[in-house]
C-alpha cells in the first residue's frame, strides 16, 4: 500500500467543501489519480484517526489555460469525498478562515 501522503494530496479548502463539511460532514480531498476508495479510507481514519461510512470519488478533467496565444491543459486530477460515521469529530485542517 502506498504511503498516506501519495494517497490524499491536499484537502480542497473550497466555498463547496466547507459547506457540505458542516452541512453533511464530509471531507474532500484531492487524491492519488491511481487511488482506490478503499486505499482513501483507509488513508484517512488513520492519519485523523476517525471512522468513515462513505467514499465518492470523481475524475476532474483539467481545463484549458491560454497564455496569449499558447494554449495548454492543466492536469487532470481526482477528488474524494469522505462522509464519516455519524457521531464523528470533524478534523479541523482549516484556521484563520
Amino acid at each position: 500500500m502506498p504511503t498516506l501522503y501519495t494517497v490524499i494530496r491536499r484537502p480542497l479548502i473550497t466555498e463547496k467543501g466547507l459547506g457540505v463539511k458542516e452541512t453533511e460532514g464530509t471531507l474532500v480531498f484531492e487524491v492519488a489519480p491511481d487511488a482506490s476508495k478503499t486505499e482513501v479510507k483507509q488513508a484517512v481514519e488513520t492519519l485523523f484517526k476517525v471512522k468513515v461510512a462513505a467514499v465518492r470519488t470523481a475524475n476532474v478533467v483539467g481545463k484549458e489555460r491560454r497564455r496569449g496565444k499558447f494554449a495548454g491543459f492543466r492536469p487532470d486530477w481526482k477528488k474524494a469525498y469522505v462522509k464519516l460515521k455519524a457521531g464523528e469529530k470533524l478534523p479541523e485542517y482549516v484556521s484563520n478562515l
